[in-house]
């Protein structure tokens, strides 16, 4: 830990280097992984290798000797730990007790081993066969009407089983299929999906190596997705600039020691972000305006800045856009930013310069109460130069589990709209339900009003995950039915139904062999790219099953038979399941079989990438922002934008240690971080225990006790603490009003000294 002049703590070092290899060596000596991690390593995101189950950015066609991050070694060496949970385990330990635990100490309890059953007599799991289970599975399901069941989904399964997943839902009769996009990044695909008609990013790796610019927006490279810094180091090296606005400095878009070349030895680091600007969280929409301010300005004073052809042609509604820029006060945009107005000018005046720009967002910018308004801006920024759909350009949201776009792609959806329903009609003979399913906001709020009686969850953590932990706590031992496919322990598994199974799953890492044939799994990254992989170490138990095998067989357990559907044969020939995949997405997955491992993956498409632009008017759409600030809440004395954060040592809500190098906290996750101007003003001190106290006028008593005071330098304001452990202030109303995206990013808190 480093203290700046103002007594704040910061990490000194940069990203990547000799503090990597330590963090990735603390994980190893703590999971105590089998051999098979470092050949498991050795072939992480290369062409016939295995896909990480960390994070989604793209596997680039000629990998580095080493082609993965610190989390994503992290990850593996998490997956092929050899710690066990196994019957004897939790003969042990009640659900009581183990609630106790951290989320950390849950999953080093290590792998499951052993298909397992809820006894509500003595509140332990209890060893059942896999048999036992699909059936009273199946029994349970066939008596609880459909629309009052939700099967959720993880973003780390593939896409082979998120595609069987999807039917399995819809033959049994609903589109409640939330999953962890509905978490994160669901208001990017409802944004863009409106104003360019797709709703991924348009751009490919390639084009990171033609722009002159890249505008990120709230995304945290160097946790949720170090190998692109690799990306941006190259860029920059060649000349192009990155400017960052984002609440807090972080590592990775600061500057990189790369743990592949001659810096390690010569201490040597490259510069990230030329420029870098921090801004008040939920301002975003305030910052972007005040750019396109200044290039509308510049347009009138010199002409040529805007592409005037691109408008004319591709676009639909800029006069209206373009009148509330110019009618927008510089005084209004400083006051929501906090910013100067030549920090802004500054980065118009970069954007301007650059022939081809891309920008960059992550949860930064989706997870707000206007999550909406802040992605729609950045679409906005771009089309005022034409920065969409041409080499060097586009809109590249950063997703984060290592599927979870896929999903979507193959049916992961409670949007009826979204999928090709009348195809896997003709496909299955069948009538799929055309009713809009449950996200995850509403979702929950139908466990919390007793209207939903079975939930399924394909991995994840689905209640650690979601807002409101107390209210969803309480509200989730009334259902009849709770099933969770797992790999660890974690909380969301000590919360039962009435009846409640917990199916332990191989992981990707695994070999995973089908009437002796080993079987390929596939997935989508953020670029759009569909890659194979193939697990070759040695499974953590023989009564492991495949997830393919496991959807597979609670189809069969639950759904009247089908001819159509070959349940069996998909869950021994994945082969089988990808033909099914190609027929119902023939514009998407052409070829499948053969193009598994194409190098680099293969691109599945985009219109908008193309300038075909499916929307509603068939141009690109400008939005006009509904205000200026995302949080959804007004300024008040006391009141505080919470930013909820996930550490170095953290994937989801996976925690592989207590080390937040990059911010230079170590050893502790119960903090709350503040800038000493508030401190002050507050009355606190450094090392003062203090509550946090949830802001919505709801009658819901939200809060979190025993948190640390740390200065940090944050814009004023703001706080910032650790996800999950401060999901408890999110009320689940508290969301994205047109994805339903948790606002976790800009949560209204008082604090209780």
């Amino acid at each position: 830990m480093a203290r700046a002049k103002d007594g704040t703590i910061y990490y000194s070092g940069a990203e990547g280097g000799w503090g990597s290899l330590r963090g990735m060596a603390l994980v190893a000596g703590a999971e105590r992984p089998g051999p098979d991690a470092l050949s498991a390593l050795a072939r992480l995101n290369k062409p016939g290798g295995m896909m990480c189950t960390s994070c989604a950015w793209t596997k680039p066609a000629k990998p580095h000797m080493f082609e993965f991050c610190e989390n994503g070694a992290k990850a593996t060496m998490w997956d092929l730990t050899t710690r066990r949970a196994t019957p004897a385990f939790f003969a042990q330990h009640s659900l009581t007790e183990l609630r106790g635990w951290s989320d950390y100490d849950l999953e080093q309890a290590g792998r499951l081993t052993n298909p397992m059953r809820y006894d509500r007599a003595t509140d332990k799991y209890v060893p059942c066969t896999w048999e036992e289970a699909y059936r009273a599975i199946g029994s349970k399901l066939r008596d609880i009407p459909a629309k009052e069941a939700i099967f959720y989904a993880s973003g780390k399964a593939s896409l082979e089983t998120s595609y069987a997943w999807a039917l399995f839902a819809r033959l049994y009769g609903h589109n409640n299929l939330p999953d962890s996009s509905n978490m994160c990044h669901e208001t990017t695909s409802v944004a863009l999906k409106s104003t360019i008609g797709a709703p991924v990013g348009t751009c490919l790796l390639e084009d990171f190596e033609h722009c002159d610019a890249i505008f990120f927006f709230g995304q945290n490279t160097g946790t949720n997705s170090p190998r692109f810094i690799h990306t941006l180091a190259a860029a920059r090296k060649r000349g192009a600039k990155i400017v960052t606005f984002n609440p807090i400095y972080e590592k990775g878009l600061i500057e990189f020691r790369n743990p592949q070349s001659a810096q390690m030895i010569t201490g040597g680091k490259t510069k990230i972000s030329s420029h870098y600007y921090q801004l008040k969280a939920g301002s975003d929409i305030a910052a972007m305006l005040g750019m396109a301010k200044h290039i509308l300005a510049e347009e009138d004073r010199i002409g040529g800045v805007l592409d005037h052809a691109f408008l004319a042609q591709h676009s639909h509604g800029f006069e209206a856009y373009a009148e509330t820029v110019r009618a927008t006060s510089w005084e209004t945009i400083e006051h929501e930013t906090g910013l100067d107005r030549a920090d802004l000018i500054e980065a118009a005046n970069v954007y301007i310069q650059a022939e081809r720009a891309i920008g960059i967002w992550g949860m930064g910018l989706t997870q707000h109460h206007g999550g909406y308004d802040n992605v729609a801006s950045v679409v906005n920024l771009m089309l005022l130069r034409g920065n969409i759909g041409r080499l060097g350009a586009g809109v590249s949201p950063v997703r984060g589990h290592s599927n979870v776009q896929g999903q979507r792609t193959v049916g992961i959806s409670e949007k009826p709209e979204l999928v090709p329903l009348d195809r896997l009609a003709e496909q299955y003979g069948f009538e799929p339900p055309t009713e809009e399913g449950y996200t995850t906001v509403t979702g929950c709020q139908a466990i919390v009003a007793g209207k939903v009686r079975a939930f399924l969850g394909l991995g994840g953590n689905f209640l650690r995950a979601a807002p409101d932990h107390r209210v969803m706590e309480k509200a989730w031992t009334g259902m009849d039915l709770t099933v969770q496919i797992a790999t660890k322990l974690n909380r969301g598994q000590l919360f039962c139904g009435e009846t409640a199974y917990l199916l332990p799953c191989l992981v990707r890492a695994e070999e995973d062999i089908q009437n002796g044939t080993p079987q390929v799994v596939t997935m989508e990254d953020s670029l759009s790219c569909i890659h194979g992989s193939i697990g070759k170490a040695k499974p953590a138990s023989p009564h492991l099953q495949s997830e393919m095998a496991i959807v597979a067989a609670l189809a069969q357990a639950t759904l009247e038979p089908n001819p159509r559907v070959p349940w069996a044969e998909w869950s021994t020939d994945y082969a089988a399941v990808r033909d099914a995949i190609e027929a119902t997405y023939p514009d998407k997955f052409r070829d499948f079989n053969q193009r598994l491992f194409t190098p680099g993956g293969f691109f599945k498409g985009n219109t908008a990438r193309e300038r075909d632009w499916q929307t509603k008017s068939g141009k690109a759409e400008f939005t006009v922002p509904g205000a200026l600030n995302a949080t959804g809440f007004a300024a008040e004395e006391g009141l505080y934008r919470l930013i909820t954060l996930r550490s170095n040592d953290q994937f989801n809500t996976t925690v592989y240690g207590y080390s937040d190098r990059l911010r230079g906290i170590e050893g502790k996750r119960d903090v709350l971080l503040i800038n000493p101007t508030e401190m002050a003003r507050a009355g606190l001190r450094e090392g003062q225990r203090v509550a946090l106290v949830g802001d919505a006028s709801d009658g819901v008593d939200r809060v979190v006790e025993g948190l640390e005071v740390l200065p940090f330098n944050l814009p004023e304001g703001c706080l910032a603490g650790y996800y999950p452990e401060l999901n408890p202030l999110i009320a689940l109303r508290h969301h994205d009003q047109a994805s339903h995206t948790p606002a976790a990013k800009s949560v209204p808190v008082r604090i209780r000294a």
